[in-house]
């Protein structure tokens, strides 16, 4: 088949089928969603949280987010069709029907979801109140409509922080719910810069991205209001008695990263300069959670082998 001029191929080896579920579900977003309830996990457990909570936290949370992102995906087809960013994914190609997408998305959100219901009524309401902040309020209300969008959107990486902390009984946890509110201030920074990176895109498919409506220079400074209370946010998880060194250096250092390349980009607004910021967004979400999951992990060792 074709789409304009370009000759879509059909999948036909398990390599192209691969691509297609990991572009359609997200596969790569669900990984750091599923990264950052394990951290709101070990949070809540203070501790080793146990292979059969982790176990269910992975399945059920994987789901709900792969499920999320599909629907993200089909309610934004025509749009994706815009951008040279999105133009190739799954559904604008025709490389699979649409009409199963929403079916499989819905059940992968829900069946999982209420199979926990009776087991941790918690769990399944923070897995589902992360999906439905993401496909409802951010995809269908907010992104068309507002440049706050992502602001408010973030709440469905805090949701998915939170749901960790369900997984283990402790969601209430005064460290689960900071590290759900440095999720909260860091989506916003992280994706204005991808917007910023591809700001003719958005601009071409009328979304509107808070860089699409400013100067680039603005931008970069909205970027620094969220940026510095991440990492703020972030240092200040060193108090929780589960944390220590072996969390606030590497922390730390990305921390300063991460603010070292917000300042390069006020200076000079380039798409260089956004990719730049982008790609050290992520690699401090990585390493901050990997900090926790190693501090509890040299903490639990130690205290064992005492």
């Amino acid at each position: 088949m074709s789409v304009g001029n370009t000759t879509i191929a059909k999948p036909h080896t398990l390599r192209s089928y691969l691509n297609i579920i990991t572009v359609l579900f997200k596969l790569r977003v669900v990984s750091l969603l599923l990264m950052a309830a394990v951290g709101g996990a070990f949070l809540g457990a203070q501790g080793w949280p146990g292979m059969t909570d982790l176990a269910i936290l992975l399945l059920t949370g994987g789901a709900a987010a792969a499920g999320s992102s599909a629907l993200n995906q089909y309610w934004e087809r025509e749009k994706d069709k815009k951008m040279a960013r999105t133009r190739h994914r799954p559904l604008p190609t025709g490389m699979i029907e649409q009409r199963w997408v929403p079916v499989v998305a819905l059940a992968l959100i829900f069946v999982p979801s209420l199979a926990v219901l009776p087991y941790n009524p918690w769990l399944t309401f923070w897995l589902l109140f992360g999906a439905f902040i993401y496909v409802v309020i951010y995809t269908i209300w907010l992104k068309p409509r507002t440049l706050l969008n992502v602001v408010i959107g973030g709440a469905a990486g805090s949701a998915a922080v939170m749901s960790g902390g369900a997984a283990v009984f402790n969601w209430q946890e005064p460290a689960v719910i900071v590290l759900a509110l440095v999720l909260f201030v860091w989506s916003p920074c992280h994706f204005w810069s991808l917007a910023l990176l591809y700001r003719d895109d958005y601009t071409r498919a009328d979304v509107p991205m808070l860089p699409t409506k400013v100067t680039p220079h603005q931008a970069a400074w909205w970027v620094l209001s969220h940026a510095l209370p991440t990492v703020i946010g972030s240092l200040l998880l060193v108090l929780t008695p589960s944390l220590g060194w072996l969390y606030f250096v590497p922390t730390l250092l990305v921390s300063a990263d991460l603010l070292r390349r917000n300042v390069r980009l006020i200076r000079d607004p380039s798409p260089v300069n956004a990719r730049g910021f982008f790609i050290s967004s992520n690699i401090f979400l990585t390493v901050l959670l990997g900090a926790v999951y190693l501090n509890i992990v040299a903490v639990a060792i130690v205290d064992a082998l005492r």
